[in-house]
């Protein structure tokens, strides 16, 4: 078969080639273990006739697409260790693989459960509890399932270390170019979006003490601190107590809206809770991208998978812990916050309790706050960071612990920290910097490019049966859907961002400001 149809491009093959290659000298090298190597010329997965001098330890292909397929896979995603297949984070000083089922679980909680919590009483107020209930359930079962096909991706090509990395595989250095940009933006976004409710936090419970901006700057620098350890493990470590605060804080909201009327509301007041809400189009598509913000955590995914030390059987139980936690959470806490504020339901939520309980509520959830920065600060350094020893050709010296790693690792935690700084400060709006960060590349992140994966591994097979068929109308459905979300959710987000500068009732009237961003 001609190189063309066994690849997308060139730039595919070339990538392709070095990633095997790479692949093989460091099973040989690192682990002193005989292999055969393989024919770098030889395709992917799937193709129709199996390589000249393949491994003769593999099944007999006997003309036979998927026998030869399941037989690449086994040899992909088998591992000198016995199921643990090897990366670039395998080998080195420090073997960062560390990272059990349990310790997934906790790691994909933290990465996942934390600002946007905070949204979804007022998603449920702008779309009413039926709506909101099943938006939160929608998306958060169409969240598990890209996830799980960026495990389908991974399984097949465990060299991957991140999103980007399986960005070229799919689409070549093009695509990794465009991948590792939007990575970056759409982490930046994240990150800013921590940032920016840790300044609200401050400014409420010192009650503006300090310039929003000084906020914001004493904010990103611990950030920064934090995020210098080097392995998803730290991060790992954080996630319980980070779990712990975000239960207590949300726990404190309805205690203290169970004995005490909402913020801001009349004594006696009338409370109005919609079973349907009358959203008008703007408001419907930014509740919904604020409920797609709750589920955001699939773009570090990839590069938990890469510290695993047994992905391909751990990731998937760590994720049902994920989903079985956080669906629930999010429909207890949206319906019980929503359901005692009413029509003073704010966002965040934690606004709507009486000010000393709100107070508390922002102390103790601060544990939470940090850890989302962390988690997703560290998996764009990290990528950033595997990307400046890959142009230093430095690879091997990834997990070493010398002036080189070190140093890179540390100017590229300062350089994104910088940014998220600048774009804290020039979006300092809770509910505009979550729908912006939806609308801008979380609903490709968190939808899109997962659907493009699963074209690419069922080249060929699309239409193989109804089971695929049906997959192949999903697929498409969720591209659709992300470039609707991008589209017409970016419209919807800048307008509610300039409705808020606009509106002289606010003391927030534009970026870079001292003004106080608290709801009280």
């Amino acid at each position: 078969m001609a190189d063309h149809d066994r690849y997308n491009d060139s730039a595919y093959a070339e990538g392709r080639r070095n990633d095997l290659a790479a692949a093989d000298g460091m099973r040989s090298q690192n682990y002193g273990i005989a292999d055969t190597p393989r024919n770098p010329d030889a395709g992917v997965m799937g193709h129709e006739k199996a390589p000249a001098g393949s491994d003769p330890s593999l099944p007999s292909y006997n003309n036979s697409r998927d026998s030869w397929q399941a037989a690449e896979e086994r040899k992909a995603s088998l591992g000198v260790d016995g199921g643990q297949a090897q990366n670039i984070f395998s080998s080195g000083e420090k073997n960062y693989r560390t990272v059990g089922r349990w310790m997934a679980g906790i790691i994909l909680i933290t990465n996942q459960v934390g600002i946007g919590i905070l949204s979804l009483p007022g998603t449920l107020q702008t779309l009413g509890i039926v709506p909101g209930v099943i938006a939160i359930v929608g998306i958060g079962l169409l969240s598990t399932y890209t996830a799980y096909e960026l495990l389908q991706l991974y399984r097949r090509y465990p060299h991957c270390v991140n999103i980007v990395d399986m960005c070229k595989v799919v689409g070549g250095k093009p695509l990794e170019i465009l991948g590792g940009i939007a990575m970056i933006i759409n982490i930046c976004f994240t990150c800013t979006s921590a940032t920016v409710t840790v300044s609200i936090a401050l400014n409420t419970m010192s009650e503006h003490a300090i310039c929003t901006a000084g906020f914001m700057g004493v904010t990103v620098v611990a950030f920064w601190l934090l995020c210098l350890p080097r392995t998803f493990a730290f991060v790992g470590q954080v996630g319980i107590p980070a779990t712990i605060s975000v239960l207590a804080a949300v726990l404190i909201v309805m205690i203290s809206l169970g004995i005490a009327d909402p913020q801001g509301a009349p004594i006696p007041f009338e409370k109005e809770v919609k079973v349907v809400g009358d959203p008008s189009f703007r408001e419907g598509l930014t509740s919904c991208l604020q409920v797609a913000y709750a589920y955001a955590g699939n773009v570090g995914f990839p590069s938990l998978l890469a510290e695993m030390k047994d992905p391909s059987s751990d990731f998937l139980p760590g994720l049902v812990i994920l989903q079985s936690f956080s669906i629930p959470l999010y429909i207890i806490v949206a319906i019980t916050i929503y359901c005692l504020a009413g029509q003073y339901t704010t966002s965040p939520s934690l606004g709507s309790a009486p000010p000393v309980p709100a107070k508390i509520a922002y102390g103790v959830m601060l544990p939470c706050l940090l850890a989302t920065g962390v988690v997703f600060g560290h998996t764009a350094i990290k990528f950033m960071y595997v990307t400046a020893m890959r142009w230093q050709k430095a690879t091997d010296q990834l997990t070493s612990r010398n002036v080189r790693s070190w140093g890179s690792w540390v100017g590229c935690a300062t350089i994104f920290w910088l940014l998220a700084f600048i774009l804290g400060n020039s979006i300092p709006v809770f509910d505009s910097i979550l729908s912006i960060s939806s609308a801008t590349l979380i609903a490709w992140w968190t939808f899109g490019i997962s659907a493009i994966f699963w074209f690419h591994l069922n080249r060929g097979q699309m239409f193989a049966n109804w089971r695929k068929i049906s997959l192949f109308v999903l697929n498409v459905l969720i591209i659709v859907m992300s470039l609707f979300m991008n589209s017409a959710g970016m419209w919807a987000a800048i307008m509610g961002l300039l409705d808020v500068f606009n509106n002289e009732e606010n003391e927030i009237r534009g970026p870079f400001t001292c003004a106080n961003n608290a709801l009280f």
